[in-house]
């Protein structure tokens, strides 16, 4: 059996797992800075740099300016991403949503480095380049990255913030500082952006349980958790430092980020979300709604990583790997048992829980790696290897046809996304956009006279009018109503496309699947919205 991780150096430079670990990571950076220009404005972003700008104003205004506490509901999450972005964009000459998407982009690169860095202190090297791998051929998190600018963030965040949890928990009760204030700051980014960061203290108590459980016998449980708590007292203070920094709102009182944690439970609007064909407020979404996206969603190999890893819980080296990767399957399952017991809001699949996909991936990894170990031959391995690979570059394959619709990756649970079309979340944040535009004027310059130079032609637009503004020509304006207009651009999802009739023109497609189109309404005398296919609309849990 191969050593447990305890005995392993953190720097094997030669080791060629490593070397292909850091040739992904430098390949995946190479790739962000080649897309990210690729994906459209999500319908979050220009609210949320608002919000950035108010907190930047806040400060600037001796605290006088507080715009920002009555702005939406944004008050309610820390701003760090978007203050970070517009900084950025008062300082670089370039569009400030290419701006965002780069810095996330490479946010999610950076996440993908930290699983990288979390599979390899678990289980080494060779662990540590599948989790990256199957990170990186993953549709909701590659395809997420670039334009889902609180959700990524946050969960590179926890990743983080794990890594050095699981590094300062080898060295309680006195662990380094420099892996205690590494998770500090991380935890006070990871609160920065969304409340859910208050998960992190609940991970480091139960890293110190385990830590106890593993002690020395030469020391006593309450003296070792003692000492323990006390060494993570200015990681906990260092986080909430730069929580408020960047969340003024809990600021204003110790409570707040509690008030803000029920209040998502609350919201004064509804949004429908749907699966299997059926439609749901969010408010009604049903227990198995989040377990059953990321079943759905994840690629195969997480999810058969995972499956391989269960058995082999209990089954480590005794010591630190048991106690570690115990501490990530508990990482990877509590916030989803709370979300299945407590049914809480759930729209946009898997989006709000995006963060459970890294320490999924560190799981997988662990199963991979163990099978790898524990093969009694050389054939066998390689066979696991091979096929490992395959289902890896099977999945990177998906994603490259679907580019830059990847988040829309679905397994062949449900038939890929042919199968998942028009059943479940398709395109909720309108990335079909930026080509939709583009068609729309390549449709004008071949059919209008003049290719429509000297008119301007009203657009209907299924999603966010300031995003369909950053994309359009001079031609083209947003109508005042979808039912006015010359044009009309949707979605597939939740069927958006069937309310508005009109001759379809251009159909965005991927895997045979429609993603957008493109109806010209001109000669269409449509005095109300058309009735939605929808036949059930579940209101009720029980």
């Amino acid at each position: 059996m191969a050593p447990g991780p305890e005995n392993r150096k953190l720097s094997q430079k030669s080791d060629p797992w490593d070397l292909a670990s850091y040739g992904l990571i430098a390949l995946l950076l190479v790739l962000a800075v080649s897309v990210f220009r690729d994906y459209g404005i999500s319908n979050d972003e220009e609210v949320q740099h608002r919000y950035g700008a108010m907190i930047i104003a806040y400060y600037t205004s001796g605290f006088s300016d507080r715009t920002l506490f009555a702005f939406k509901n944004l008050y309610l999450y820390g701003g760090l991403f978007d203050v970070v972005a517009v900084l950025l964009e008062r300082a670089l000459p370039f569009d400030l949503y290419l701006i965002r998407h780069l810095l996330s982009g490479l946010i999610g690169v950076a996440g993908i480095a930290a699983t990288w860095a979390t599979a390899r202190l678990i289980a080494g090297p060779r662990a540590g380049f599948f989790a990256a791998a199957a990170l990186s051929v993953c549709g909701p998190w590659f395809g997420a990255m670039f334009n889902h600018t609180k959700d990524i963030p946050f969960a590179a965040a926890m990743t983080g913030a794990t890594y050095f949890l699981l590094r300062l928990s080898r060295g309680l009760p006195n662990a380094g500082w420099r892996h205690v204030l590494g998770f500090g700051a991380l935890l006070g980014a990871a609160l920065g952006l969304r409340v859910m960061g208050l998960l992190l203290i609940g991970y480091a108590g139960i890293a110190v349980l385990l830590a106890v459980a593993w002690r020395s016998r030469d020391q006593g449980a309450i003296e070792f958790m003692a000492r323990s708590a006390l060494r993570l007292l200015p990681a906990f203070a260092l986080g909430y430092f730069i929580m408020i920094a960047f969340w003024p709102w809990a600021a204003l009182s110790p409570l707040n980020p509690v008030r803000a944690l029920v209040s998502f439970s609350d919201f004064h609007y509804q949004i429908r979300t749907i699966f299997a064909d059926r439609i749901y407020e969010m408010s009604e979404a049903p227990w198995w709604y989040v377990p059953g996206y990321l079943a759905i969603k994840l690629p195969i190999v997480i999810l058969a990583g995972v499956a391989v890893a269960l058995p082999f819980l209990w089954t480590p080296p005794a010591g630190l790997q048991r106690r570690e990767i115990l501490l990530i399957a508990f990482i990877a399952a509590f916030p989803l048992m709370c979300e299945m017991i407590l049914e809480g809001p759930a729209f946009s699949g898997v989006r709000h829980y995006s963060f459970l996909i890294p320490p999924l991936a560190v799981l997988a990894a662990f199963g991979f790696d163990t099978v790898m170990r524990r093969a009694p031959a050389a054939i066998l391995r390689a066979g696991a290897l091979a096929v490992a690979s395959g289902i890896v570059l099977w999945d990177g394959a998906t994603l490259v046809r679907l580019h830059p619709y990847e988040n829309m990756h679905y397994n062949f649970l449900v038939g890929g996304l042919e199968g998942a079309s028009r059943q479940y979340v398709m395109d909720y944040w309108l990335n079909m956009l930026p080509e939709a535009v583009r068609e729309l004027g390549a449709y004008l310059d071949k059919t209008e006279p003049d290719g429509g130079e000297g008119r301007t032609y009203s657009v209907g637009i299924c999603g966010e009018q300031f995003a369909f503004e950053n994309y359009a020509d001079k031609r083209m304006r947003p109508a005042d109503w979808w039912l006015n207009a010359d044009f009309y651009i949707s979605p597939t999802n939740l069927d958006c496309d069937r309310l508005v009739s009109g001759k379809t023109i251009v159909t965005i497609a991927r895997f045979g699947a429609p993603i957008g189109i493109v109806k010209d309404r001109r000669g269409f005398t449509q005095t109300t919205l058309n009735p939605l296919r929808w036949t059930t609309i579940v209101t009720s849990r029980r």
